[in-house]
């Protein structure tokens, strides 16, 4: 009984050493095998740090404005008797644009302007009566009164008639017609839209820490979507001597000449106000700045040697630099702080990549698989 235990014994002892032994084989060979495999490479794109000039600018949007620009309305209510324009004419300063019925006014007129002729000579009789003393003086100032209400009378109806009487304010073109021949409108109907289409206006706002980098008279581009790839260039006109107090802003408007005819008034537009250019900056693009907990960094590629079994090789390293970023335009980032002219650059594939990655400059990002990967 003994012996057959002892037997049993010695084979658990034998089989848990051999499972623990091969086990411990198991191990020694897996870190054998990692130890000699290469460090994978990740293919990335580079760019290396070149100094270049950078204009930046200040982008806003608004909306333009005419210069001149009013609905034509009448004073008086009447009808439609002449109509001088047409949808889309241009108009001068003075042109006549619509007539309305005036005749009672005019007959009125021409009966009031008849009578004057006898209340001028009796004014003047009066006074020659008054100079023999043959009339008194309220007599004399009876007649000058009577003169005097129908001058007024005749300047009252003169002034209806007129106001009968659209006419052009300002040079510009008419918009589509509203009023018809015989129509009856009631004082203040709009009849067409008038504008000066020569020139136009925008106004926009900027925030207040860009006002010292504005001043009258500097050039901007304006852009519309009916045209986009047109710049119509402009210069800042006037800067409200107010900062809004709410929101931080100031309102500033700029001129746009329309000497071809293709900008309209509310067209939704956007706006660059070119700033003076500095030359020597560094400048990379977004797509290459990552966002992390401790700020903006980018990755740098610095030339390492290898160590372990490629030990005496010359390995590309991508280090994690934090960078400061002073402004952006379109797709590149102005870099104030954190790299140097003739540093590389990770611009993409930087998402595989962690500190101390190895890396392998390629023409395109598209490779899905690192160099020297384990296959499985």
């Amino acid at each position: 009984m003994k012996k057959w235990t002892l037997s049993m014994l010695l084979l658990v002892v034998v089989i848990f050493g051999s499972v623990i032994g091969f086990n411990l084989f198991k191990q020694k060979m897996m870190a054998q095998y990692f130890a000699n495999m290469p460090v994978p490479s990740f293919p990335v794109t580079v760019e290396e740090v070149t100094p270049t000039d950078w204009t930046p600018r200040i982008a806003a949007i608004g909306f333009i404005e005419p210069i001149q620009g009013i609905n034509v309305s009448n004073e008086a209510a009447g009808i439609v008797r002449v109509i001088h324009f047409e949808s889309g004419q241009q108009v001068t300063t003075g042109d006549i644009l619509l007539e309305l019925d005036a005749d009672v006014e005019k007959a009125n007129l021409r009966s009031t302007e008849g009578r004057l002729p006898a209340v001028k000579a009796n004014l003047e009789r009066m006074r020659q009566l008054f100079a023999r003393g043959s009339v008194s003086k309220g007599q004399l100032d009876e007649a000058q009164a009577s003169y005097q209400e129908l001058l007024g009378q005749v300047d009252s109806l003169k002034a209806t008639i007129a106001r009968r009487t659209i006419r052009a304010p300002f040079d510009g073109v008419m918009g589509i017609r509203n009023a018809f021949l015989g129509q009856y409108l009631n004082a203040g109907t709009d009849i067409a839209r008038l504008e000066d289409i020569s020139q136009f206006r925008i106004r926009f706002t900027i925030p207040q820490t860009r006002i010292a980098d504005i001043k009258v008279g500097q050039a901007l581009n304006i852009f519309v979507d009916a045209y986009p790839e047109t710049p119509f260039e402009g210069e800042i006109t006037a800067i409200e001597p107010q900062v809004n107090p709410e929101s931080g802003v100031v309102q500033v408007q700029a001129s746009i000449p329309n000497k071809q005819g293709t900008l309209r008034s509310g067209m939704f537009a956007k706006l660059d106000v070119q700033l003076p250019t500095q030359t020597g900056q560094i400048l990379v693009p977004q797509h290459a700045i990552n966002f992390t907990l401790y700020g903006q960094t980018v990755y740098v590629v610095e030339e390492e040697q290898a160590e372990g079994k490629e030990e005496g090789k010359t390995v590309l390293v991508a280090r994690q630099r934090v960078v400061e970023v002073a402004e952006r335009e379109d797709e590149f980032a102005r870099v104030v702080k954190g790299l140097k002219p003739g540093e590389t650059i990770v611009t993409s594939g930087q998402v595989r990549l962690s500190n101390g990655s190895h890396v392998k400059p390629v023409e395109d990002d598209a490779l899905a698989t690192p160099e020297s990967a384990p296959q499985l």
